[in-house]
């Protein structure tokens, strides 16, 4: 590596045609699917969570979270094409998405303990399972994870320069107070929550195993969701939480590691996306009650994409009791 790559990383400005190339397309489609998803996912949550359901709670919460992240899609698309966006915007939207990140593994970590005191203590903690403890703790999710975000980003100086676009423009290479920031990021935001969710799935399957009361495929939909669920996140996370793991340790000082980890650092950004782009979809194809709600969006809207009287029902399509 020669003194231009130097000069070049400690102006911020690696080059990369992983950016310019694969966030348009890659963002575009997850937007395309995501956004519709869930906006889905929302509504079955929230038609759910009125009928008394805590765990929708949860799953509304996801839902706003992920449905923030998506719709930063294009001011990403917009940066990665040269295009000009606004500082304020250009550092609000780096925000919410890595708010997106810790608020999403909070919650997937409120929904693991939620099922895991349902079935492995069924006869204790109600008040926990009820739709109001839900809201309380869903509430000092979002409160906690954008405190203590933002006492981080204060400690950084990066809140001071908001309107400085410096909070959506990766330095590369790193320096010691964000390698510092990367650190408390990976351990309290991934390594904590992704211990209580793999806790909570053995503990689950080792429970359902060993009840005779619950049918067999019960265990397999409660099995199923928990599992994609946790896939999912880990598919979706630990190769971007590797990397900055990796950055943090090796690049502080050290031009050349900027340069080696560049590209996969982007990679690894845009495949974070598949997580709030899946966790919708996996929800309604599993749940038979979010299935419930869909098939009633469905039936309400036959009549208008079909030009029929509303009350007429089509030949051949059962109704979902």
């Amino acid at each position: 590596v020669g003194n231009a790559a130097l000069n070049q990383t400690n102006n911020c400005n690696v080059e990369s045609s992983v950016e310019k190339r694969m966030y348009p397309a890659v963002y575009s489609l997850f937007f395309i699917v995501g956004f519709p998803a869930n906006c889905l996912s929302l509504y079955v949550a929230w038609m759910l969570m009125r009928k008394g359901n805590n765990t929708a709670v949860y799953l509304v919460n996801l839902s706003i979270s992920d449905l923030l992240y998506t719709i930063t899609l294009p001011v990403w698309i917009q940066l990665a094409r040269d295009e000009h966006v606004g500082s304020s915007l250009c550092s609000l939207v780096a925000v919410i998405m890595y708010n997106s990140f810790y608020v999403g593994s909070g919650l997937l970590c409120c929904i693991s303990v939620d099922r895991y005191l349902a079935v492995v203590y069924p006869l204790h903690f109600h008040w926990v399972r009820e739709v109001k403890t839900a809201a309380a703790v869903s509430a000092a999710v979002w409160i906690l994870e954008i405190a203590i975000h933002g006492i981080l980003l204060g400690h950084t100086g990066a809140l001071q320069d908001f309107s400085a676009r410096n909070l959506c423009e990766e330095c590369f290479p790193m320096t010691h107070e964000d390698a510092n920031l990367t650190l408390t990021r990976v351990t309290l935001g991934f390594l904590v929550p992704i211990f209580i969710m793999t806790f909570c799935f053995q503990q689950i399957m080792q429970s359902l195993r060993q009840s005779p009361s619950i049918l067999q495929a019960e265990r397999r939909k409660v099995g199923l969701l928990l599992f994609f669920l946790l896939l999912t996140y880990i598919v979706a996370f630990v190769p971007y939480q590797l990397v900055q793991l990796l950055r943090a340790i090796l690049e502080p000082g050290a031009s050349v590691w900027a340069i080696r980890l560049k590209d996969p650092y982007l990679v690894t950004v845009a495949t974070t996306t598949i997580n709030s782009t899946l966790d919708p979809i996996i929800y309604c194809l599993i749940s038979e009650s979010a299935q419930r709600e869909i098939w009633k969006v469905v039936d309400k809207c036959r009549p208008v994409l079909t030009g029929r009287n509303s009350t007429t029902r089509s030949r051949g399509i059962p109704s979902v009791s």
